[in-house]
């Protein structure tokens, strides 16, 4: 019932005009395909898939101790068939009332900085470390852990002690569970209430599934996922959702129960204790739209849990325009250097982005006893970005960010709410890569509240550091008064190294350290005097010594050859791949070669061109992932710019014919270096870039094969928007039409090998999508396997599904890319 009638309408034309499965035309005088078993790449392949992965870590505030782990990856495939319930956004786990398919990591263990010192945390069998809370102070820290039947908490110290909290179990679901009061010594806990058994499925359904339009606007699709069904879903969120607030103090045991169960978002005392911040979701429950969009009661308790003041009411959400917000209070949170005073931001526009207004967010101020109407403190010509805010160490300093949204840009603003005073502080490009200044540290205060790191009248800075030759990471400090930038330090072409935490003093930080045949691996650095780069660049020399050793598990991925190359589209667009070279690679040698990427959007050209990534980096292949080609004499290009160029309102009335000049300049380069053979290169791309290949094979000759991965194929099944499109199908009808392959289907004549999980969420990207597609592909006449994985959602998770995908992918490119098109020998 909730698919449009554009996608039953298509349907129903390919009935009449498509032969149905199992009768389509097959590829003359080839093998039958294989039985529907699950089956596994090459052993070489699997030793990589498998070997250990890289590190978790969590460093403790102060950079004097690493707290890592080692992550937990493809579950079996009976993880994801287990009872799970879809409820208002989420996907459910009833058995711990987790997340489903959530893992975290194994074998949490203490580094000290300073030493390289090691205390193993020991976790019982079967947990899996989820979070980490520190104390401000770095000395104590609250562990979420996933057990098989709940979530439990363990509270640990530097010295290693790991105590369980007994007869309490964390629900998750709606925010973090867990969070130290300002006096740092107890803890906020956001638990399951005393409840009897989940709500069962009636025998049959109470009644029918019944949605209503009232004549109100439309809304995005991208939030339309897993939502709530019948009443017993309700039902099931009631039951899942639900926590209470609980005070502990880990030092005596005692537990405090404030206020009733209820469907907490928010729960956050005030920075000196007195109030709590609470948001609460309240009925009834909307199958529209997920629980964040859901009815809310801001309010403010007491330290009892009693009501102190009311701050919002705010209706349910399902209204909001597309790329919009919706009206009323949002991100109502407490500023940290004062004792008990809310900010939050409201909409002046009615929350629609092209509405013309002189301003589109207000800033909003209200203090205890929170009796008097709030004060409006700043106003806003552009969209405030609260997630982007932060606070300044003392006084009323506010960094504030507003995006302009036609423009893709960004304003970020100095406030002092306290005198009422504003002004820009820099601008830039959203997609300005080269000249992104990067983002603020931040440090905690001793009521744990976390803001700028400040150095007197600069914040440190930290960020990639993209240039026309590859990411270099840096770390800066930022004067407030909009005077010179001094640069700390910029990492060595020769390697990809950038900064995690200081540790200790400023003088000195933790360092994550790479290059192309060394691990990741922690280093202690040490600033030192200034030194100047050959191109005039001011930085600081850098002393390292290693915290962490940790070995290559993979030493023959370290015989692949990375190259940056660089090149141009016929309009001058600049462009750029990675491109990579498989062990033993004979220079001249005409390689079959793999061609990866995924369309992005741009303003503009010139940074629609620029570099991304960094060539020095170490090499791992994780998942189904197209590097593993190279372990079989391919070549790869790799992060192969797809730009689409032009004004954010109309990018998509030329995708297909800027996807093609894209392909076409990667393609003409790949071939002009010498190392791609131009009748053997296959294309591959996931979602957005299924969608690419379905088109690329639709609209040229460039490709000998193709693999599409969980993409959407036709368009006019999300009629109101996708990606940075904001028209509406009835608004740009033929741009929806001329973009969806789904209807150029008859003119793909290359093979195609179209995957999919068999349970994909993602409003875009349906599973029913791919089925369309295949069908009309397999109709026309074309060569197209079809493969869907069973409890899968938009990325491929269960190690048997991962697996089995590495081996489609093997062998459909070495049919078709190698071969002749005939089955390869097992």
């Amino acid at each position: 019932m909730k698919k449009n009638v554009f996608l039953l309408s298509f349907l129903l034309l390919l009935l009449v005009y498509f032969p149905l499965p199992g009768s389509g035309p097959q590829p003359s005088g080839k093998a039958p395909l294989p039985a529907n078993r699950w089956q596994s790449p090459p052993e070489d392949w699997l030793r990589v898939l498998h070997a250990p992965q890289y590190f978790s870590a969590w460093t403790a505030p102060g950079g004097k101790t690493l707290l890592l782990a080692d992550p937990l990856l493809y579950p079996p495939l009976a993880e994801l068939a287990a009872p799970m319930h879809k409820l208002a956004g989420m996907r459910v786990n009833p058995a711990n009332n987790g997340f489903q398919g959530q893992h975290g990591d194994t074998s949490p263990r203490l580094v000290q900085v300073e030493s390289g010192d090691t205390i193993s945390l020991p976790l019982p069998p079967g947990a899996e470390l989820l979070d980490v809370e520190w104390t401000a102070d770095g000395r104590r820290f609250a562990l979420t852990v996933g057990l098989s039947d709940r979530i439990g908490l363990w509270i640990g110290s530097l010295q290693g002690d790991l105590d369980m909290v007994k007869d309490i179990a964390l629900n998750s679901l709606l925010g973090a569970a867990v969070s130290w009061l300002p006096d740092q010594k107890r803890l906020l806990i956001r638990a399951i209430p005393e409840r009897g058994p989940a709500p069962q499925a009636p025998a049959i359904p109470v009644g029918p599934g019944i949605l209503e339009g009232s004549g109100a606007s439309a809304r995005s699709t991208y939030e339309a996922r897993n939502l709530l069904e019948t009443a017993h879903d309700d039902a099931l969120f009631d039951y899942f959702a639900a926590s209470e607030l609980i005070l502990y103090d880990p030092a005596t045991g005692k537990k405090e129960t404030i206020g009733k169960p209820a469907h907490y978002v928010t729960a956050d005392f005030s920075p000196d204790g007195s109030f709590l911040l609470v948001e609460r979701l309240v009925g009834p429950w909307s199958h529209e739209v997920p629980w964040w969009r859901f009815a809310t009661e801001i309010e403010v308790w007491n330290a009892r849990g009693e009501l102190a003041a009311k701050i919002a009411s705010l209706p349910l959400a399902d209204q909001v325009p597309v790329h919009g917000v919706p009206l009323g209070p949002r991100s109502v949170s407490w500023r940290p250097t004062a004792p008990h005073q809310l900010f939050w931001v409201e909409a002046l526009d009615g929350g629609d982005p092209v509405a013309k207004a002189a301003h589109r967010d207000r800033l909003m101020s209200l203090s205890a006893p929170f009796t008097e109407d709030p004060r409006e403190v700043f106003r806003a010509e552009h969209r405030i970005e609260p997630w982007r805010n932060a606070w300044g160490e003392s006084g009323g300093m506010l960094m504030l960010s507003q995006q302009e949204r036609i423009r893709r840009w960004r304003y970020v603003w100095l406030l002092d709410v306290d005198k009422n005073t504003s002004r820009l502080w820099y601008d830039l490009d959203e997609d300005d890569r080269y000249g992104d200044p990067g983002v603020p540290l931040f440090r905690p205060l001793a009521n744990g509240r976390y803001v700028l790191h400040q150095k007197g009248d600069a914040v440190y800075f930290r960020g990639s550091g993209a240039t026309d030759q590859g990411d270099r990471p840096f770390l800066d400090l930022r004067r407030l008064d909009g005077g010179r930038t001094e640069r700390l330090f910029r990492c060595d072409p020769r390697r990809y190294e950038y900064f995690v935490a200081f540790a200790g003093d400023e003088d000195r930080f933790i360092m994550q350290s790479e290059s192309v045949r060394e691990m990741p691996n922690y280093f202690l650095a040490t600033l030192g005097r200034e030194i100047r780069a050959p191109q005039g660049e001011g930085t600081r020399a850098v002393k390292r010594r290693p915290i962490t050793r940790f070995a290559d598990p993979v030493p023959e991925l370290r015989r692949i050859e990375k190259r940056l190359v660089r090149y141009t589209r016929k309009d001058g667009v600049a462009l750029s791949f990675r491109l990579l070279l498989p062990p033993g690679y004979r220079k001249g040698e005409r390689l079959p070669t793999v061609l990866y990427a995924y369309p992005m959007e741009y303003s503009g050209a010139a940074t629609a061109g620029q570099v991304s990534g960094s060539s020095q980096r170490f090499m791992r292949i994780v998942g189904a992932s197209h590097h593993f080609f190279l372990l079989r004499g391919y070549a790869v290009l790799d992060q192969t710019a797809m730009p689409m160029v032009g004004d954010p309102e109309t990018t998509y009335d030329t995708f297909v014919p800027q996807l093609v000049a894209d392909a076409e300049a990667a393609v003409a380069k790949a071939v002009e270096i010498g190392v791609a053979d131009p009748q053997r290169i296959g294309i591959i791309g996931h979602s957005h870039g299924g969608l690419m290949v379905a088109n690329l094979l639709a609209h040229t000759d460039l490709f000998r094969a193709g693999i599409a991965r969980s993409g959407s194929y036709n368009k006019t099944n999300q009629p109101f928007g996708f990606q940075a499109e904001r028209r509406s199908l009835f608004a740009a009808r033929e741009a929806y039409i001329a973009l969806s392959p789904s209807f150029f289907a008859d003119k793909i004549k290359e093979p195609v090998l179209v995957i999919h999980g068999d349970d994909d969420s993602n409003p875009g990207t349906r599973t029913y999508q791919s089925e369309v597609f295949f069908e009309a592909v397999r109709g026309t006449g074309g060569v197209t396997r079809l493969v869907l994985l069973p409890f899968e959602d938009h990325g491929y998770r269960a190690r048997e599904s991962v697996e089995h995908v590495l081996w489609e992918q093997l062998r459909w490119f070495d049919m078709y890319l190698k071969g002749d098109g005939a089955p390869p020998q097992q």
